[in-house]
């Protein structure tokens, strides 16, 4: 059976990225996927919204584990990252947009960090 093209532009899009550029695509799709659920909750699509919201809790984890602690930014990350994931929790119980519109800043921030640090390196 022959691959969509799209997922295989994806694929190849994604094995190509250096880690900076795959970084600032996780916190850009994290974004997306926050909106979509506002979205969701706003139209009483909870499954939808409940399917967003996981997607953004497992890029989370994904960050969060692949962190190389030797690094100093390293701690302050994962403490990011773990706030993150308690409010991802709460929101997605509460189906709370205020929740979800409150961390859709701090993805925004990063990415653009992330990606300044990617067009410098």
């Amino acid at each position: 059976m022959q691959a969509n093209p799209y997922q295989q532009f994806m694929q190849q899009s994604v094995s190509t990225m250096t880690s900076l550029q795959l970084i600032v695509a996780l916190y850009d799709k994290s974004e997306q996927e926050l909106k979509k659920a506002i979205y969701f909750v706003e139209n009483k699509q909870i499954e939808n919204a409940n399917n967003s919201i996981k997607k953004v809790q497992d890029i989370v984890q994904l960050l969060n584990g692949s962190l190389k602690m030797k690094y100093e930014v390293s701690d302050s990350l994962s403490s990011l990252y773990q706030f993150f994931e308690e409010r991802l929790i709460e929101a997605n119980i509460k189906k709370d947009t205020e929740i979800l519109r409150e961390l859709i800043p701090f993805f925004n921030e990063l990415k653009e960090a992330f990606s300044e640090i990617s067009k410098k390196g």
